[in-house]
């Protein structure tokens, strides 16, 4: 009992003796933004783990040991601050925010990070608080305009879609160029629309092969790592926000006449090609009045069909239309409808944290049947199970399905855009007495779509142009194109600590998606009809990736900071799919294949494509002035022969922190630092022809299903490759990061990049039976600069404006080809050409005196009428004879983003625009609504300025049916200037006030207003310029432009 007592009194006097030990700190933290105090700034004791947050007023207490000596304040966004603690009990701290982002942490491979400042690669981050507030259901649509150096397609109008990124100009010919993504440290297989953009912490763009060289095989076109929340210690938080938009179109429709202009243009087109056959000009215009609607159809006014427009070409002063209904896109288009909800909840103890999430979306596009519900959970764990285990989850669910506007095909009679377009103003969508004007409407009195060939109704056949016996309303009503897609993604890992310095960590990583695709095609009108036709397309994507890494990492002195790596990985993908199509369907409303009699096609496959690799890295930082990094991979692909199927990546990088020098005493400057980088990656990403993984280049295949009857046959589709190796991309980078004034901060940086081994299909002998093979033959070369600066403008009391500006620049050019020249499409590929410089007919102009089109021509004879001399300049009214010539580039001489942020206390504004300046575009759809024989088909006004008559002075031939075959072809008559501005985004917010979260019991409450695409400026109206990276036009789904209001509560 004795020893029972003095044990219990030891104990009693070792517990007093440790709290007499330690000593209570209490303070306030705020900042000039916050004096009532910043919420949830992270106060720690210096060297320890001890810590805690503040409250809503930004007050503290914690406990610190007797032999602390230092507290340090950090907060996101703002400058760290570390206060000795002396003999003092109270500390108050007021913070200030980082507009130089001196502190910012770059995110770099495989779970590293580096200092801002030492940092010796080429990357840009954004964070989460630059997605947030903006209502995109993708988070490739945040990149637009923020990030110098990348470009991206604006976001097309079908909801879910995702941008194609290019980082440092075009890595390939006949491979991706498409940056690889990577999802908390692991290569990403999903599509990006899984993603909710709520959960994104950072997203840091890697652009030079120093950072992303460790990625080896897959980085040769940069790398977009993506990094999901975690929860804070002892800081739980439970966030609500809710959004409720609208959305229309972006861009307006392309400058259409109207039905009383189309009709006298008609009727010239019809005179003039009987000019053209030598008739009189009163027979010329007799014949045209009397056979005008003979070729349109149509007649919408109140005359005859001969008197519309009289034999002096003008509309008859009488006529009156009295159809209603003529613009197509009016039943296409509607005003789309956007909700979101999400919750998220995280925290932590001392030992794990956790955050969790729910999204809901439901967006539906302006275009009718356009629509995407999504459904995505999230769960991430991290434990420090003990002093030197730590393990971590990272789990994500995605359920989506939607309906797709069948925009693939440009030409495509059910691409609503195209047909829509291209219908000329005198055909109306529903079926219209031709005397009245009234609707004509079946026994049920619904209105009767007007398909341009209901002669059983008494109605006339539209033209030829006009596409009779189709209509892209009724189809897209009744045809089905519809996608489910559930998603799961995980990310897992265990990571030791051991003889102090060394770290052992293994990740695990899946990617699991199964998608349906669901096609049919109605039994009524269109490509299905009359038997009708479903499709079923089942496609399941596996991957697996699995590393070990093993980390050295220590201080010596205080001055040198040495990190090593070495590490082992595997990637394992499986796509498997399985496809049917059937006709002759049985039973009205059944869809399913089993309603269906006749098998069209059933096929089905699974692609497998590994890597192995072995990696290592080295960094070295001395005295925070001299850094030093290195990289090294090798990856072994499933996609090349067994004897050259190792590649070996490597990258070598230094920086030099210059303001770091006792030389360099400056108080201007806080940040002044050279660095440069050079390094090699790869490039697997081999593309079909239809620009589908190609997973097997190198083997001999042979193509099934050439079967005679009963009998099995095959077709030899491909001779092996054995020497194929892989497209390497060679870059050196040159760069200067800057702070000044303590308030501006940017980067200066100068890049070459080099495409080698590119991949082309080179002709092969016909005595092998194929037409050509891959094989590695080619050089292209990206050079480029990048500018960016950023930081506050103006501070003056409460009011603060910081503004972001970003340009870059880059020259594209083919060093080596293995061939002299080859034309594709608008382009043609030369050594000392850029892959996207337009090889066109030269389009002299129009003849004042015949107003036929002319071109510069390639050949001259003097017996020929069609070739004359003009000045100094032998042209021709024939296509055939017209010279070819390299006429501009698609590449715009300089692009970039701007963003402006006004905050005044609780009010903010945010404007971001994107633009491009120089540059061509072919515009094809223009060059479809300037036909010279309309034949039904629509206008451009453009057209208005057309050649009449003699002495006429224009860029428009005259209009002419017989002719049209010689004008209406492609030349550089149809590029235009490719700049633009687009008013990406606008977000214009309210933080309550701190007295109003305190009666509420909330941390923070912030409602907004959020636009997206708001307007372009262009040098045409309707033309979706920044569609595409090679500058020409497509009759595609065009952005949307959405209006959000918008809720967000912090518990």
């Amino acid at each position: 009992m004795k020893k029972v007592l003095l044990g219990f009194v030891i104990m009693l006097l070792t517990a007093v003796s440790v709290m007499a030990q330690n000593r209570t700190i209490t303070g306030r933290v705020t900042s000039p933004e916050e004096p009532e105090g910043l919420i949830g700034v992270n106060v720690l004791v210096k060297g320890t783990t001890i810590g805690v947050v503040t409250d809503l007023d930004g007050r503290y207490t914690i406990l610190v040991p007797a032999n602390a000596s230092t507290l340090v304040f950090s907060y996101i966004g703002y400058i760290s601050v570390e206060e000795q603690i002396g003999n003092r009990s109270e500390i108050n701290v007021t913070m200030r925010e980082d507009a130089q982002n001196l502190q910012e942490v770059i995110i770099t491979a495989y779970g590293g990070t580096a200092d801002k400042g030492n940092f010796t690669g080429s990357a840009i981050a954004l964070k989460g608080d630059q997605i947030a507030n903006r209502p995109i259901n993708n988070v490739v649509n945040a990149i637009e305009g923020q990030a110098p150096g990348v470009i991206t397609t604006s976001a097309s109008g079908q909801p879910g879609s995702t941008p194609a990124v290019r980082i440092r100009g075009i890595g390939s010919v006949n491979s991706s160029s498409a940056p690889l993504y990577v999802v908390d440290g692991v290569p990403y297989d999903g599509d990006l629309s899984n993603l909710n953009p709520e959960d994104i912490a950072d997203m840091t763009i890697l652009k030079d092969a120093s950072s992303a060289a460790l990625y080896g095989s897959r980085a040769a076109n940069g790398v977009i790592m993506i990094t999901t929340k975690t929860g804070q210690k002892n800081k739980p938080t439970f966030n609500v926000r809710v959004q409720q938009g609208v959305s229309s179109r972006a861009l307006p429709e392309y400058d259409r006449v109207n039905a009383d202009q189309y009709y006298p243009l008609v009727w010239e087109s019809l005179r003039n090609s009987q000019l053209g056959n030598g008739a009189t000009p009163d027979a010329a215009a007799t014949f045209a009045s009397n056979n005008l609607i003979n070729i349109l159809g149509y007649n919408v006014y109140n005359v005859p069909n001969n008197q519309i427009v009289g034999t002096d070409g003008r509309l008859n002063s009488n006529a009156v239309n009295n159809f209603v209904g003529l613009n197509w896109f009016d039943e296409l288009q509607r005003t789309g409808d956007r909700k979101e909800y999400n919750m998220t909840y995280s925290g932590g103890s001392e030992k794990t944290d956790f955050y969790t999430s729910f999204n809901y979306l439901n967006e539906k596009g302006f275009i009718i049947n356009s629509d995407i519900e999504r459904f995505t959970g999230r769960l991430n764990v991290n434990t420090q199970a003990t002093n030197w285990l730590k393990t971590g989850i990272n789990l994500s669910a995605t359920m989506s399905e939607g309906n797709n506007a069948r925009d693939g095909g440009s030409s495509s009679f059910v691409n609503p855009f195209f047909t829509a377009r291209s219908m000329g103003p005198i055909y109306p969508v529903f079926a219209q007495n031709m005397q009245t004007g009234g609707f004509i409407l079946d026994e049920f009195g619904n209105k009767i779509f007007d398909l341009g060939d209901l002669e059983e109704f008494g109605l006339p056949r539209r033209g030829a142009g006009a596409y009779p016996g189709r209509h892209v309303v009724q189809e897209t009503l009744l045809n089905v194109d519809r996608f489910d897609r559930d998603v799961i993604s995980s990310r897992a890992y265990v990571e030791a600590k051991f003889l102090k310095d060394f770290t052992f960590r293994t990740n695990i990583a899946t990617d699991i998606t199964s998608l349906l695709n669901i096609g049919y095609d109605n039994t009524i009108v269109g490509d299905g009809a009359p038997a009708g036709r479903t499709r079923r397309e089942n496609i399941r994507i596996n991957s697996l990736t699995f590393n070990q890494l093993l980390t050295y990492s220590k201080t010596f002195n205080d001055k040198h900071f040495v990190e090593a790596l070495v590490g082992h990985e595997n990637y394992d993908f499986r796509r498997t799919r399985q496809f049917i199509s059937k006709q002759d369907q049985i039973l009205a409303g059944n869809i399913e294949p089993d309603n269906f009699v006749t098998i069209n096609s059933a096929s089905g496959r699974t692609d497998v494509d590994r890597i192995e690799s072995y990696l290592s890295r080295v960094n070295y930082v001395y005295d925070d002035k001299y850094s030093f990094s290195a990289s090294w991979r090798t990856d072994g692909s499933s996609r090349f022969f067994r004897d050259v199927r190792w590649g070996t990546f490597f990258s070598v990088g230094a920086a030099w922190s210059i303001d770091q020098e006792n030389f360099f005493n400056s108080n201007f400057f806080q940040l002044f630092k050279l660095r440069a980088s050079y390094g090699e990656v790869g490039n697997n990403g081999i593309q079909n022809s239809n620009n589908a993984q190609n997973y097997y280049p190198w083997q001999a295949l042979y193509d099934l299903g050439f079967n005679n009857a009963s009998e099995p046959g095959i077709l030899q589709a491909s001779l092996s490759a054995l020497d194929l190796q892989w497209e390497s991309n060679n870059t050196y980078d040159l760069g200067l990061d800057f702070a000044f004034g303590n308030r501006f901060s940017g980067t200066l940086e100068f890049f070459n990049r080099e495409s080698s081994n590119l991949l082309f299909e080179v002709p092969l002998s016909l005595t092998t039976g194929l037409e050509n093979r891959f094989q590695n033959i080619g050089t292209m070369s990206n050079k480029g600069i990048e500018f960016n600066i950023g930081g506050d403008v103006m501070r003056r009391g409460a009011f603060k404006w910081n503004a972001n500006v970003n340009v870059s620049t880059f020259k594209n050019e083919f060093k080596e080809l293995p061939f002299e020249e080859q034309i594709v499409g608008t382009k043609k590929y030369v050594v000392g050409r850029s892959i996207f410089d337009f090889w066109l007919r030269d389009w002299y102009g129009v003849d004042p005196e015949t107003g036929e089109g002319l071109y510069r021509a390639e050949e001259y004879a003097e017996n020929d009428p069609t070739t004359r001399i003009i000045g100094q300049d032998t042209v021709t009214t024939r296509f055939q004879n017209a010279r070819f010539h390299f006429a501009g580039n698609a590449i715009p001489d300089f692009f970039g983003g701007l963003s402006n942020t006004f905050s005044y206390k609780g009010l903010s504004l945010n404007v971001l625009v994107s633009f491009a300046v120089g540059g061509d575009i072919y515009d094809g759809i223009y060059a479809g609504l300037m036909g010279a024989d309309p034949d039904g088909g629509a206008a451009h006004v453009d057209i208005l300025n057309r050649w009449r008559q003699p002495g006429d002075i224009t860029e428009v031939p005259k209009m002419d049916v017989t002719g049209a075959a010689q004008t209406n072809v492609a030349s550089d008559r149809w590029l235009t200037d490719a700049s633009y501005l687009n008013l990406r985004a606008i977000n214009l917010s309210y933080t309550l006030p701190r007295t109003l979260l305190e009666r509420w019991k909330m941390r923070g409450a912030t409602v907004y207003l959020a636009g997206e695409n708001l307007g372009w400026l262009s040098s045409r109206s309707g033309m979706y310029v920044s569609g595409t990276f090679s500058g020409t036009t497509s009759n595609t789904f065009t952005p949307a432009r959405t209006f959000t209001l918008g809720l967000n509560v912090n518990l």
